[in-house]
């Protein structure tokens, strides 16, 4: 008997940039995809088990990351990520018709969107208003309906594919070669096989805040030559004062270098949480230093061993 295939949600509607990364994952295809209205609506699917798998962004090279999908995602032990997929960003700028730059009053697209076109829009569109959307591709969605007011939206590409609303203007970006980093987000379970190009994403709480704090924590990577690939605090919302770092960094929780970090990290602060080792999109091999590879940990605990085995 044929299991159902699985469910995969995403930043919805239909175009985003997320459901381009979900056409990247292996597999994807065959099951069911289905759009949402936010990150935290796909978070919770996966958390019910109304859905197997959900993409969504995490970090993108100009913004930074994205503050829904850490938070959420940090909230509780109930999630894992599995892969993480890059996606380069390039926005388009679509018309409810053929028309000139200058006829153009009003723009709408989502304010993560705006951010990244605003040069753009100010030089060829001083005379527009910016009008937020809920997402790029719904703003583009939205010059098919007789409801809405506004003349363009900024989207990209895959929607002007799917509407077949005319390109006024093409790579309106004002960074070129952003990129966009998405995560493939399951409940718990087991950890992707080490590759030698992997990536591990933990949570750490900064229980209480003194000199040196943060110092603490990144000691435990540093003695052990681990390379941290980006790290964030992000308020836990209990206070001022009260935050938590989000970190990623080179490396699986198989290798020992990162189990013994792991492992110190949690005697200091109990509550940190693992969120997945997987492998890194870009595929890039990383240098270990000689006295942190497996072979030199395994040498010194037989040497340690026979000591007491005298």
């Amino acid at each position: 008997m044929s299991s159902a295939p699985p469910r995969y949600v995403y930043l919805g509607p239909e175009g985003t940039f997320t459901e381009a990364a979900l056409r990247q994952v292996p597999g994807a295809d065959s099951g069911e995809c289905v759009p949402v209205g936010s990150v935290i609506t796909a978070l919770a699917q996966v958390r019910s088990g109304e859905a197997d798998f959900a993409v969504v962004p995490i970090e993108n090279s100009v913004e930074g990351g994205v503050t829904a999908t850490l938070d959420d995602i940090a909230a509780d032990d109930d999630l894992q990520i599995q892969r993480e997929i890059l996606v380069p960003i390039s926005f388009v700028l679509l018309g409810r018709r053929e028309m000139d730059l200058a006829e153009i009053h009003t723009v709408s697209t989502h304010t993560h969107g705006w951010a990244q076109v605003r040069n753009w829009a100010a030089a060829h569109l001083p005379q527009a208003e910016f009008v937020p959307a809920g997402s790029t591709a719904g703003a583009a969605r939205g010059l098919l309906e007789d409801t809405t007011s506004y003349d363009a939206a900024v989207c990209a590409p895959l929607v002007a594919e799917q509407t077949g609303l005319p390109v006024l203007a093409s790579a309106i970006e004002d960074t070129a070669g952003a990129v966009t980093r998405f995560v493939l987000v399951s409940r718990p379970g087991p950890v992707p096989a080490p590759t030698g190009s992997d990536k591990t994403t933990v949570v750490v709480p900064l229980p209480e805040d003194h000199p040196g704090a943060l110092m603490d924590i990144l000691d435990q990577f540093a003695t052990r030559g681990i390379n941290l690939s980006r790290i964030e605090s992000r308020p836990t919302g209990a206070g001022l004062g009260s935050y938590f770092f989000s970190i990623d960094f080179e490396g699986h929780v198989a290798e020992e270098r990162v189990k013994a970090a792991l492992a110190a990290l949690y005697r200091l602060i109990p509550g940190i949480r693992f969120l997945g080792s997987y492998p890194r999109a870009d595929k890039m091999r990383y240098t270990v230093p000689a006295h942190t590879r497996d072979a030199a940990y395994r040498a010194g605990q037989e040497w340690v061993t026979a000591i007491i085995g005298r």
